[in-house]
């Protein structure tokens, strides 16, 4: 279903949007929720209902593209200018973590909120948005701890955005880990939020926040980092991410493989079945293994294997032994 964006734009929307270039109202979206047409009148307790509604979708794992904008409409026109940037500011960070807008565009959409004849709660918000942005972790905290405090929902956005900054100061900080740990639900479809978990945590964990960000968006700007961690977790060098391909990006390819029948989509896993003994390149080694039954990938495998050299060329050559 499509996003109803009858409304006439508010203030903040407007003047955040016009860098973004629609930001998230791009033709790029997939999926979209059905939410009614908001106006800037006073707000009415329909608009309150869906605010809930909104909050209990992400919490069900369910985050649509123009959600955050939605959100934003109705605090702007309720008065709550922080929720109304922060919203705003949510939507377009998850286009980012998506890779459909650059990092300078989100700057330029909050400086434009500074710049802009706003009131001084937005250009407060904006200030403190910019500085988590830039990673700017001691100015940011300092700033959004007054405009989200306690009466803030405990998984609401800027409540995360003040332990995200908690924990970048201090990845020991017990609270603030538990707290993060506990909010997961709300952000299953936020590619940062597993990004921060994975810096922030250790062993396993990290891992499995690194994968959760991988997966989400393998080409987004959190990607690269999230597969060095992952190449640490499994024993290889933190280079060895650019390698590193996720579970579920395995069985992507050899999927698309197997659907088009064309072998050669293997190759983009050749990177990862040449790195040392991990957990990565033992499941595609098997997985891939499991091809040679199909003679034309296992004639595929021996022609590589035979024009291969190294750890590659053996692996190639174990994979096709009956």
């Amino acid at each position: 279903m499509f996003l109803k964006f009858k409304f006439s734009f508010l203030p903040v929307l407007l003047t955040f949007l016009a860098a973004c270039g629609g930001g998230a109202s791009s033709e790029k979206t997939q999926q979209q929720a059905d939410i009614p047409a908001i106006t800037a009148e006073r707000p009415s307790e329909d608009q309150i209902s869906r605010l809930d509604e909104i909050a209990a979708l992400e919490r069900a794992g369910s985050w649509f593209q123009g959600m955050g904008l939605a959100e934003s409409g109705m605090r702007e026109s309720s008065g709550d200018y922080a929720g109304a940037v922060a919203a705003a500011y949510k939507e377009m960070a998850w286009a980012y973590g998506r890779g459909l807008i650059k990092k300078e565009d989100l700057e330029q959409g909050l400086a434009n909120l500074i710049n802009a004849k706003n009131s001084e709660t937005v250009i407060t918000t904006a200030k403190a948005a910019l500085a988590f942005t830039r990673g700017q972790w001691e100015d940011a905290s300092a700033a959004l701890s007054p405009l989200f405090d306690e009466l803030e929902e405990p998984d609401g956005f800027g409540r995360w955005m003040i332990l995200v900054c908690a924990l970048e100061k201090d990845r020991e900080d017990r609270r603030a880990g538990a707290a993060y740990k506990a909010i997961r639900a709300r952000y299953v479809q936020q590619p940062e939020y597993w990004y921060r978990g994975a810096r922030a945590f250790s062993g396993a964990i990290a891992a499995e926040y690194a994968e959760n960000c991988v997966n989400l968006s393998p080409q987004g700007p959190f990607a690269g980092e999230c597969r060095n961690i992952l190449a640490a977790f499994a024993g290889l060098k933190r280079e060895d991410g650019a390698s590193i391909k996720t579970k579920t990006e395995i069985e992507d390819v050899i999927t698309k493989s197997v659907n088009t029948g064309n072998p050669q989509i293997l190759d983009s896993l050749f990177p990862l079945i040449a790195l040392p003994d991990n957990q990565y390149t033992v499941y595609a080694v098997g997985a891939l293994k499991a091809l040679t039954s199909v003679p034309k990938f296992k004639d595929f495998f021996n022609g590589q294997a035979a024009s291969s050299k190294g750890r590659l060329a053996e692996r190639l050559s174990y994979i096709c032994r009956s």
